[in-house]
């Protein structure tokens, strides 16, 4: 029976063999594994296993949160050079660092709140072109940081709508074009 189990997870290509107490001292017979795990990834319909890229809901978590955390930590680091610069003679050691702590969760917060906006905004925009045009390439990309830069900025009059769009679209395609060239040259 045992050998019968043996060919039978054997003869599977697209799964693995899993013994979830391999690693502790369990009285079980190291040849029998409980479970057998596929190795590719799970999906509930065949048209999510077809797509090749992340759906919209991911893209914008994806997008706000990166854009919220690297603005966050750019923020707190001002914050703590803006601190540091608060600094009075007659300071104790824990007002210092009061100090520090306060400027640096300001001006992280503030930072990462502004940028994860930008975030979101070029996700939905992203997302809206792929959606529309059922294709993602470089020009998507493009488009979507000229359009976010666009609406950021859109309050402060045309000119600076479209300085501020055509900034984003140069820095939306340099980050692609720097991701391909990472993707060629870079032994990962």
């Amino acid at each position: 029976m045992a050998a019968n189990n043996r060919s039978d997870h054997g003869s599977d290509e697209n799964t693995r063999l899993y013994n979830p107490y391999q690693n502790y001292e369990v009285p079980i017979n190291k040849s029998q594994y409980l479970y057998k795990l596929p190795t590719s990834p799970e999906f509930l319909f065949t048209e999510e296993a077809l797509r090749q890229r992340r759906s919209w809901g991911e893209n914008l978590t994806f997008y706000t949160g990166t854009a919220y955390l690297g603005g966050s930590v750019a923020g707190a680091s001002v914050g703590v050079i803006t601190g540091v610069k608060s600094f009075e003679s007659g300071d104790t050691t824990k007002l210092k660092i009061n100090r520090i702590l306060n400027s640096s969760g300001q001006t992280g917060r503030t930072w990462g709140n502004r940028i994860g906006i930008i975030g979101l905004v070029y996700a939905g925009i992203e997302s809206g072109i792929v959606a529309a045009t059922d294709r993602d390439d470089v020009w998507t990309s493009v488009v979507a940081g000229l359009g976010t830069g666009a609406v950021c900025r859109a309050a402060r009059g045309v000119r600076s709508a479209a300085v501020a769009g055509a900034l984003g679209g140069l820095a939306a395609g340099a980050v692609v074009a720097g991701k391909q060239i990472v993707k060629r040259y870079v032994p990962i």
